[in-house]
């Protein structure tokens, strides 16, 4: 990638192209250029037959300066830097910083082009395109030009895994406007690859991202959150955040509580689990009898007895009997008029 600054102040991201496809660009108009010469010399022979030496070889001269370099100068010209060659292979003939060439870009790089690429069979164009940081040869460091690619490959995007659901709103209170932009893209990098590393090696990069991101937000990382499952809460909470500045406020639903939230030890589910940790049980509505807790007065299991004023009487596992509505009442708790 160069990065190119233009005369507002805008800082462009462009991806120079290199020798082989600028040679392969160069062949394919070299090719169409070489037919439509041949074709136009046929045509001249054939209509100055009647003329002297004299006269034919400058009509031979026109030709070669006609098609050989007012024709490239004409097409870069008109089409702002693509060429045929180049539009076959997907590059532009672009100014220094980064805007369409004109006439007088193109003529400098035509005039050079036939002493670098004509008359010297493309090697001088090759050893600048070479020494080059830019792949820029003669014709593009005079005309102040520059060959970049405009068909990008595009790579899979990775997908940025979600946080627990018992995190949704937690961070809802850090100040994140000083971390920078480097940071977020090195937490994101991370997200999307943290299943594609060895566990030991993720969880301390997980760590060091956490540790960075605590500092530039003054609040320390919480201890009973695994670091990526922290840093992807802190990354929904910033893309959140984004969005409501940019569609509106609008309200947003609340994390569960506290006391629903898994403590220190117990495997997190959502793909952020401890490292070596086993996955919890599930909870049960009771506590088992080994645990050793005796059941609260007033509840009661199926099947078990409990003591009421001082008579223990058994509970079936049935439920309980059907409640017997007071005298004057209905079932349904309507009372009628008097």
């Amino acid at each position: 990638m160069s990065e190119l600054v233009t005369g507002e102040a805008v800082a462009l991201e462009l991806r120079p192209a290199r020798l082989p496809s600028r040679a392969m660009a160069i062949v394919i108009d070299l090719i169409v250029a070489m037919v439509v010469y041949i074709a136009v010399t046929v045509a001249l022979v054939a209509a100055s037959a009647s003329l002297d030496d004299a006269a034919q070889v400058a009509l031979s001269i026109a030709a070669f300066l006609l098609v050989l370099v007012g024709g490239p100068i004409a097409v870069e010209t008109l089409s702002h830097g693509r060429s045929l060659g180049k539009l076959a292979v997907g590059l532009r003939v672009v100014r220094d910083d980064g805007g369409p060439i004109r006439f007088r870009h193109a003529l400098v790089r035509g005039a050079i082009g036939v002493i670098e690429i004509l008359m010297t069979f493309g090697v001088v164009a090759c050893i600048a395109s070479l020494v080059s940081a830019r792949g820029r040869r003669l014709g593009d460091v005079f005309a102040g030009t520059l060959v970049v690619r405009e068909r990008i490959p595009v790579g899979p995007s990775g997908f940025l895994p979600p946080p627990p659901p018992w995190l949704a709103g937690r961070f809802s209170g850090l100040d994140l406007s000083a971390v920078p932009d480097g940071l977020w893209l090195a937490i994101r990098q991370y997200l999307t690859r943290m299943h594609q590393l060895d566990p030991q090696v993720g969880w301390a990069m997980a760590e060091r991202l956490a540790s960075d991101l605590a500092a530039h937000t003054g609040t320390p990382a919480p201890q009973d959150v695994p670091p990526g499952a922290y840093l992807a809460a802190v990354v929904q909470e910033r893309q959140a955040r984004e969005a409501r500045r940019a569609y509106g406020s609008g309200t947003t639903e609340a994390g569960p509580s506290p006391a629903s939230r898994p403590g220190p030890g117990v495997g997190v589910q959502g793909g952020y689990p401890y490292p070596g940790a086993q996955p919890a049980a599930p909870l049960s509505p009771q506590p088992p009898a080994s645990y050793g807790v005796e059941a609260a007065p007033g509840l009661a299991r199926p099947g078990v007895a409990v003591p009421v004023d001082g008579v223990s009487s058994e509970k079936s596992s049935e439920g309980p009997p059907p409640a017997v509505p007071p005298e004057g009442r209905s079932a349904s708790g309507f009372v009628p008029p008097a």
